[in-house]
């Protein structure tokens, strides 16, 4: 550590207050001499720990503590900023450029302010403010903010130099319309007293805090400053174990928390929030959910309005947990998506059937909309699936606890479709192309003269492909062509072949099956 003549003014609350040294963030913990050196120093914690050198201690004496053990620096006050304030960085960003004009000989004061205002009239229009990455430290003087930008809906504070709510809030409170916040990477202390503070977010309505090192408790306790708050993200914070938000975050509609290390006990706290519709579990090791208050098949008090859940990426690999979400009475829009749930044949296809089979109320699994043709398609093929399984469970008569346990959907799926027949039912057989062939049986009901032609296909042959062979049969362009087809299973039946890209076996089609074949 070096000596450096140039020491500029510290400021006296210089310790907790926030820094920028180049593009890196820190926080200020110590002020003072650091010897055999001579002059100041700042002993600061680095957001980033990689930047640091130390633990906050310099040949044996410990000036400050990190919460990493290379998460400290020692800096001269010259090398860092400890920002500007709030309209300071909206002039920087959104500057009318009066700073040229004003530089050419224009001498008379009335210009002058003619210039300010309309640099000011412009500031007033605004209905967002982006300062993402600005150097903000505060709110500058009173009454300054509300007389500028006061039509500001939309504020991004992230990654400033903010350094407790108390700052955050002497802005916001002169922001009378502010609905959305974005505070995300910044370092903010409680306030001691954060009810008196409600004024200053009384229309928030948004407010993402993600990268903020904050618990749960601890945004349950800010959480009395934003009571009519209806969005919030707390994703990749150091949040591990949920507690209920009593009394607070009851107006709340949607929550990520995604990448954060949850105990997965602790998501059941979050039922005690009556209008959440959103949730977003992704990245948070989540394996296993129950709800012990309603039995296989039936519905959940809990979480009575949640819509969306999103558990993608993830370490649930249990059947289990599909049938326990499906419990959820509201749920119609669900991602799983990098979860480890296979089915027996290890078919990614076949795993994504069993899901919307299982999920009977879901209508859009991950991202995709479910169309009526896919879900019947993986019902039945579902109720197939299990149906050699159903009938030893005791079938018609009264399948055992263990089976509806496992498979809660399957007697209301009966109910739906029928009951399979067991001479239906087939042995899975070990993969080979002879066992994936279709027996199929073409008919052509708008050309009299034309007679049926059979074809042995591969249940994997898309649609497209079947086109194919029809159209050196026939000579019809393929896009002319319209497909359906009659099962001797549920004669009178015909089912339409509405995708080119989709397989035979996505539709269901089976040995025996006859396709009707038009065109136009």
């Amino acid at each position: 550590m070096g000596a450096d003549q140039t020491e500029p003014e510290v400021p006296q609350d210089a310790v907790g207050r926030r820094v920028s040294c180049g593009r890196e963030r820190a926080t200020v913990r110590y002020v003072g001499a650091v010897p055999p050196t001579t002059g100041l120093w700042l002993g600061v914690e680095w957001d980033n720990p990689e930047r640091g050198k130390h633990d906050g201690s310099h040949e044996g004496v410990l000036y400050f503590t990190c919460r990493h053990p290379t998460g400290g620096s020692f800096v001269r006050p010259a090398k860092v900023s400890f920002g500007v304030d709030y309209l300071t960085a909206v002039r920087q960003v959104y500057r009318v450029d009066t700073e040229e004009v004003l530089s050419e000989e224009i001498s008379i004061s009335s210009k002058t302010l003619e210039w300010q205002r309309i640099e000011e009239r412009s500031l007033e229009s605004l209905p967002s403010v982006l300062l993402n990455r600005c150097e903000v430290n505060g709110s500058g003087a009173s009454g300054e903010i509300q007389r500028t930008t006061p039509n500001v809906r939309w504020l991004d504070l992230t990654g400033t130099l903010l350094c407790c709510w108390e700052d955050v809030a002497s802005i916001t409170q002169q922001l009378q319309q502010l609905e959305g916040l974005q505070l995300s990477y910044n370092r903010l202390r409680l306030p001691s007293d954060p009810s008196a503070h409600c004024q200053a977010f009384c229309s928030l309505r948004v407010l993402a805090l993600v990268g903020c090192e904050l618990t749960w408790s601890q945004i349950l306790d800010a959480a009395l400053m934003w009571p009519q708050l209806e969005d919030l993200c707390v994703e990749e914070n150091a949040i591990t174990e949920l507690q209920r938000p009593d009394g607070v975050l009851q107006a709340l509609k949607s929550l990520s928390l995604s990448r954060n290390a949850l105990v997965h006990d602790g998501v059941l706290s979050l039922a005690a929030l009556p209008r959440l519709e959103q949730l977003k579990l992704s990245e948070t090791g989540l394996s296993a959910i129950r709800f012990d208050d309603a039995p296989p098949g039936n519905q959940t008090a809990m979480f009575p309005s949640l819509k969306i859940l999103n558990v993608d990426h993830n370490n649930i690999t249990e059947w289990s947990v599909v049938d326990e979400l499906a419990k959820l009475p509201s749920l119609v829009q669900f991602s799983c998506r990098g979860n480890r749930l296979v089915s027996s044949d290890g078919n990614v296809r076949t795993a994504n059937q069993l899901l919307i089979a299982k999920l009977g109320q879901v209508v859009v699994l991950n991202g995709c909309e479910i169309h009526a043709e896919d879900r019947r398609g993986a019902e039945l093929d579902y109720i197939k699936m299990f149906g050699e399984e159903w009938l030893k469970a005791g079938g018609r008569s009264q399948p055992s606890r263990q089976f509806t346990c496992q498979h809660p959907r399957y007697l209301s799926l009966i109910d739906k479709y029928g009951a399979p027949e067991e001479g239906e039912l087939k042995k899975p057989e070990p993969f080979a192309l002879k066992n994936q062939l279709l027996k199929i049986m073409f008919v052509f009901p708008d050309d009299a003269n034309r007679k049926p032609v059979e074809k042995k296909l591969p249940a994997s042959m898309v649609v497209q492909k079947v086109k194919g062979l029809l159209y050196r049969l026939l000579k019809v362009p393929a896009a002319d062509l319209k497909l359906t087809y009659t099962s001797p299973k549920m004669v009178g039946t015909e089912f339409e072949i509405d995708s080119d890209l989709k397989t035979l076996q996505f539709y269901s089609i089976e040995d025996g099956d006859q396709v009707l074949v038009r065109w136009s």
